[in-house]
């Protein structure tokens, strides 16, 4: 199961679905989509929080909305995907290369 991040707001428990950084050399706080991986420098805000976002005076306040349709795969990647996992186990295919030794997690291939 997948837990999600909580805002970091103190005593809101919603969960978090945008990121704040701070750039201090250009004075900008950037808001922008929930980063994939918690940043110790950076606030997951939930929607609540982050539409009430104000940037500290004389800050410039940059919002980063990405398309949603820009997000989802292509057609053609999916399609490959589906050439892919087709391709799979289809007859006729050569077995797999055996491993010549093993050690570890780590498998040495015969040179072809």
């Amino acid at each position: 199961m997948l837990r999600q991040r909580p805002c970091s707001r103190p005593s809101c428990g919603e969960a978090a679905v945008a990121t704040l950084t701070y750039v201090y050399a250009d004075s900008t706080a950037v808001l922008g989509p929930l980063a994939t991986l918690a940043e110790p420098h950076c606030y997951d805000l939930c929607e609540r929080h982050a539409s009430k976002l104000t940037a500290p005076r004389g800050w410039d306040m940059v919002r980063l909305q990405p398309n949603p349709e820009a997000l989802k795969p292509s057609t053609s990647e999916l399609e490959a995907l589906a050439d892919l996992v087709r391709g799979v186990g289809a007859p006729g295919d050569p077995a797999p290369a055996t491993s010549a030794g093993t050690r570890g997690h780590l498998r040495l291939l015969p040179s072809v």
